[in-house]
C-alpha cells in the first residue's frame, strides 16, 4: 500500500476546527482519521448519525490528490457535495459525477479535477466501470477510496448491488491506494463479506455501538386500510411541524399515502424512483428546505440523507430486513434529540414479500427468507427491542438500559418463570446432535409429526413432544429468549439454522432463574382489536402544566391533596386525548365515572376552551378525506375498459386529452386494480411485437418511455410504448 501523502504541518484537530467548525471528534472519527492518513485501509462500521462522512471528507482535505467517494445514489451524491461545498470557499472542492450532469457540468468537473482543485469525487459503481471514468482518474493524483454503504457489497445485506462486488478490480485498475470502507448497518457476517470482496481482512477495524439511545421503537398491528390511515394521521398531527419519513414497500402505496395525507392537512411529497430525477430531486430539496413536513417513500429515499432533526419514522409496510429497519429508522433523531420509530405490522405482509421471492434463485430466496424472519421476530417479540436489534448486530445490551425507549419496556408485559421449561428445551436441542430451523424444533417441542420429522426419525425419539402442554408461540418466544442470551447458536452459513451453543451446554450444568413475557400472537388481531388499540400520542405540555394549576385550585377548595382528585398520568392522559364531557373523561387512565362525575366539571371545562382557542384537533375527531370525484372517474374508466370500448372514445367520452387518460390509467394499475388492454393493442400490435416489448420492460429499472422510443429506434410510437408499459405494469405488479 503506499504512504498517504499529507499537507506538512497539518493537525487533524485542528482542520476539523478551522474547516468543518467542530471543537473536537466524536466516538472513532480520530483513530479512523489518522489510519487513512498513515496509508492504511480501514472498515469503518458506525450508526446511522455518529458521522461516518467526516471519516472521509476531513483527510480528503488535508490529502494530496483526489478522494474517490463511491456511493450508491445521485440524491446522496448531492446532499454530500452541497454539504462539503458549504464549507469551502470553491465549489470545486468536491463535485459528483453521474448520469444526472449536462455536458457542460460534466466539463467542468474534469476542468476542476485536471486542476488539482477537487478533493473530493463521489462516484456511482456503475459510473466507475466506464472507461471514460478509469481514463480521468489514471490522470490525476488519488488519495485514497472510500466505500460508502458498503453493505450494498454484501448478498446477506439489505440494499445488495451487484455493481458493488466489482470495485475492487476497478479501483486496483486505477492505482494502489488505500481503502476505506463505510456502513451503518453490518452484521458479522455482512462484514466478513465485504472485507473479503474487497481484499480488506487484515484491515483496520473501527466498530461503534449501534445502539441509538434517543430512538423510541415501537410496533403496532395493522387492521384494516382506513384504521391505518387515521392513525397515521394522529400520530404525525401530535407532532406538529415536525419533520418524518414514512416508508413503503410500493411505489403506488408510496403516491396513495402522500395523496391521502395532503388531503388531510399534512404537507407531504412522494418520493421514488417511478418518478422522473428532477422531481426526486425537487421532492428531496423541499423537504431538507422544510418546505414539506413528511416525505413518503420506499427505501430509495433517505441513504446517507443528512438531515438532523427528523423527530420520526413510520413504517407502513414491514421492512425487508432488521439492516434495513435499522438503517431506515436510524434517519430519526441524528441531532441527538428524541426520535419516535413507529412500525406496522401484519403477518400477511410476511407472506407477500416471501411471495416476491419465488421467482428469484434458491439461494437468494433462503437469504431473502431469513432474512424476513428476523424481522418478523422483532416486531412479534415481547423482548426489550433494543436489545433485540443491537443482539442481531452482535452486540450485548442490558435492557435495563433501555431507560424505556421501546414499547416493551415502557409497557411490560406479564412475565412468567420458564427456568424449567428452558432447561428442558435445551437438553431436547442437545440430544437431538443437529443444526434444525426454528420451525422443525417447535413441531418437534410440541410432537407434530410434519414430513421433515419423520424423515430425520425425530418423531421416534424420546423427547418429541415434550412440550405439547405449551403452544407454539410460547416455544418460539422462549427460543428467541434462549438466543439472545446466547444459549442457541444460529449459523448464518446455513440460512439460521441453530443449535445448543457452549453457553447453553454450560447452563444446562448449572440452570438459573429465567423470567419471560410471551410474545404477541398478531395472527389473532382482527379489526376490532386494532381500533381498541391503546393510541400512542404526544403530551400537550402547556395544557398539563394548566390542568395541574387547576387541579391545585380545586384541591385547596375542597381542603384535599392534589393528588386525591386526579393524579399526573390522568392529567398526561387528559392532555393528549382532551377529553371534552364527563363521559369520556370517565375513560381516561386512572379516573373512571365516579370520579369524573365528582371532580370532572372544571376539567372538562377548561378543555373544551382549551381546545377552542388553540384550534385542535383531537385524535377522535379525526375524519379521513378521499377524492371521490377521481375515484369516480376511474370507476368509470375500468368499467368501459372492460366492455373494451376503444380508448379515443374512452377519453373523448370523459372530456379529457388521450395523455391524460394514459396518466389515469398509469395511476389505476399501480393502484393494484388488473387491466387487460391487449384488445386494443391487439388492433395496431402483433402479440409478437408485444412480447418484445413487455421483454425489454423487464430489463429496465425506471419508467422512461423517450429511453424506450430511442431503444426501439422509432418503430413505435410514444403512445404505443406507454400503453405496453401500463399493460406490463399491470401483468407483473398486480
Amino acid at each position: 500500500m503506499q504512504s498517504a501523502a499529507v499537507a506538512p504541518k497539518l493537525e487533524p484537530k485542528k482542520v476539523l476546527k478551522e474547516f468543518f467548525g467542530f471543537d473536537g471528534f466524536k466516538g472513532n472519527q480520530e483513530a479512523v482519521v489518522n489510519s487513512i492518513l498513515a496509508g492504511e485501509d480501514c472498515f469503518v462500521i458506525m450508526p446511522t448519525g455518529a458521522g461516518k462522512s467526516m471519516c472521509y471528507q476531513l483527510p480528503a482535505v488535508m490529502m494530496e490528490g483526489t478522494a474517490i467517494v463511491i456511493s450508491p445514489l445521485i440524491a446522496l451524491m448531492k446532499n454530500q457535495v452541497d454539504n462539503i461545498r458549504g464549507f469551502a470557499q470553491k465549489s470545486s472542492l468536491a463535485h459528483f459525477l453521474n448520469s444526472s450532469l449536462t455536458k457542460s457540468e460534466l466539463n467542468q468537473v474534469v476542468e476542476d479535477m485536471l486542476s488539482g482543485e477537487t478533493k473530493l469525487l463521489y462516484v456511482a459503481p456503475e459510473t466507475l466501470k466506464k472507461d471514460e471514468t478509469i481514463d480521468l482518474l489514471k490522470q490525476v493524483k488519488i488519495s485514497f477510496v472510500a466505500v460508502d454503504e458498503a453493505h450494498c457489497i454484501s448478498e446477506w445485506g439489505h440494499d445488495f448491488r451487484p455493481e458493488y462486488r466489482r470495485i475492487k478490480q476497478m479501483v486496483k485498475s486505477i492505482d494502489d491506494v488505500p481503502v476505506m470502507a463505510l456502513t451503518a448497518t453490518a452484521t458479522p457476517k455482512v462484514q466478513q463479506d465485504v472485507q473479503k470482496n474487497l481484499g480488506m481482512m487484515s484491515s483496520n477495524l473501527f466498530k461503534s455501538s449501534f445502539n441509538r439511545s434517543n430512538l423510541y421503537y415501537q410496533v403496532r398491528p395493522k387492521g384494516r386500510k382506513d384504521i391505518v390511515h387515521k392513525e397515521i394521521i394522529s400520530f404525525i398531527k401530535a407532532r406538529p411541524n415536525k419533520s418524518g419519513i414514512v416508508y413503503c414497500l410500493s411505489r403506488k402505496k408510496v403516491e396513495e399515502i402522500a395523496e391521502m395525507l395532503n388531503m388531510n392537512g399534512i404537507k407531504a411529497l412522494p418520493y421514488h424512483a417511478g418518478l422522473d430525477s428532477k422531481v426526486r430531486g425537487q421532492h428531496q430539496d423541499a423537504f431538507l428546505m422544510e418546505d414539506c413536513n413528511v416525505i413518503v417513500a420506499t427505501i430509495a429515499f433517505g441513504m446517507g440523507i443528512d438531515k438532523p432533526d427528523v423527530r420520526f419514522v413510520i413504517h407502513y409496510d414491514v421492512p425487508k430486513s432488521l439492516e434495513g429497519y435499522y438503517q431506515e429508522t436510524g434517519r430519526g433523531g441524528r441531532d441527538g434529540m428524541q426520535g419516535d420509530c413507529l412500525l406496522f405490522y401484519n403477518p400477511s405482509d410476511i407472506e407477500k414479500l416471501e411471495k416476491f421471492m419465488k421467482d428469484k434463485p434458491v439461494a437468494e430466496q433462503e437469504i431473502g427468507s431469513l432474512l424476513i424472519a428476523e424481522t418478523a421476530a422483532f416486531a412479534e417479540s415481547s423482548h426489550c427491542r433494543r436489545k433485540l436489534l443491537l443482539h442481531y448486530f452482535g452486540e450485548s445490551f442490558e435492557e435495563k438500559d433501555c431507560n424505556k425507549m421501546c414499547d416493551n419496556c415502557a409497557n411490560p408485559k406479564p412475565k412468567q418463570e420458564v427456568t424449567s421449561e428452558l432447561t428442558s428445551m435445551l437438553r431436547a436441542i442437545a440430544n437431538l446432535k443437529a443444526e434444525l430451523g426454528m420451525n422443525h424444533l417447535v413441531n418437534y417441542f410440541v410432537g407434530k409429526r410434519i414430513d421433515s420429522i419423520r424423515d430425520y426419525g425425530h418423531d421416534l425419539l424420546a423427547d418429541f413432544g415434550f412440550g405439547k402442554d405449551k403452544d407454539k408461540l410460547f416455544w418460539k418466544s422462549l427460543m428467541r429468549l434462549a438466543l439472545v442470551h446466547g444459549y442457541l447458536f444460529k449459523n448464518i452459513e446455513k440460512y439460521g439454522l441453530m443449535s445448543i451453543s457452549e453457553e447453553g451446554e454450560a447452563y444446562l450444568k448449572h440452570p438459573t432463574f429465567h423470567e419471560m413475557a410471551v410474545d404477541v400472537e398478531f395472527e389473532t388481531v382482527s379489526d376490532e382489536d386494532f381500533e381498541n388499540f391503546k393510541t400512542e400520542s404526544v403530551c400537550d405540555e402547556e395544557l398539563f402544566n394548566h390542568l395541574k394549576d387547576l387541579r391545585r385550585k380545586v384541591a385547596k377548595d375542597l381542603s384535599l391533596p392534589p393528588y386525591v382528585i386526579f393524579q399526573d398520568p390522568s392529567l398526561e392522559d387528559m392532555a393528549t386525548k382532551y377529553p371534552m364531557n364527563i363521559e369520556e373523561l370517565g375513560n381516561i387512565n386512572g379516573v373512571g365515572k365516579n370520579k369524573a362525575q365528582k371532580f370532572g366539571e372544571p376539567f372538562v371545562a377548561y378543555i373544551a376552551d382549551f381546545v377552542k382557542e388553540n384550534q385542535i384537533e383531537r385524535p377522535q375527531d379525526i375524519v379521513l378525506k378521499g377524492n371521490s370525484e377521481r375515484s369516480a372517474k376511474r370507476v368509470n374508466i375500468i368499467l368501459n375498459i372492460d366492455k373494451k370500448v376503444d380508448l379515443p372514445d374512452i377519453a373523448k367520452q370523459l372530456g379529457i386529452s388521450f395523455d391524460e387518460l394514459l396518466h389515469e390509467l398509469e395511476q389505476i394499475v399501480n393502484s393494484g386494480t388488473k387491466l387487460n388492454l391487449r384488445y386494443f393493442l391487439n388492433q395496431f400490435l402483433e402479440e409478437e411485437l408485444q412480447s418484445e416489448v413487455l421483454a425489454y420492460f423487464k430489463t429496465t429499472d425506471e419508467a422512461n418511455i423517450d429511453e424506450a422510443v430511442a431503444y426501439f429506434d422509432g418503430d413505435f410510437s410514444h403512445e404505443e410504448l406507454g400503453l405496453m408499459h401500463i399493460q406490463f405494469l399491470s401483468d407483473v405488479g398486480n
